[in-house]
């Protein structure tokens, strides 16, 4: 299990790379613009801290999908509603992140590419 949740974790951290890599050049060299509200500024006034704060939510994400999956997985009893309903709900919202990343990089380079 700990292997697959490393891969999880690894992939995760590699989308959000990519979504930083692509918005950067992007940014820089293609005169593309954030779409996020909150990251517009940051991108706009420094690069440096735009690479901080992006890398940083990524690990944070990834982390904590890793880090919940873990302590649900530390629960003496798997048969439960409870268990069966979190693990559910962690494994939604991974699928989800990474399908939200995938559209984004999907995005990006369509931009790149244009």
């Amino acid at each position: 299990m700990q292997k697959t949740e490393a891969f999880l974790g690894f992939f995760l951290i590699l989308m959000g790379s990519i979504d930083c890599l692509t918005t950067v050049i992007g940014v820089l060299y293609h005169g593309a613009t954030e779409l996020n509200p909150f990251m517009t500024g940051i991108v706009n006034s420094n690069i440096g801290d735009f690479l901080v704060v992006k890398v940083a939510a990524t690990i944070f994400t990834a982390f904590t999908y890793i880090l919940a999956n873990r302590i649900l997985m530390k629960t003496q009893n798997k048969s439960t509603k409870a268990f069966k309903y979190s693990l559910k709900l962690i494994n939604i919202a991974y699928v989800g992140i990474i399908m939200f990343l995938g559209i984004v990089v999907a995005n990006n380079f369509l931009i790149l590419l244009a």
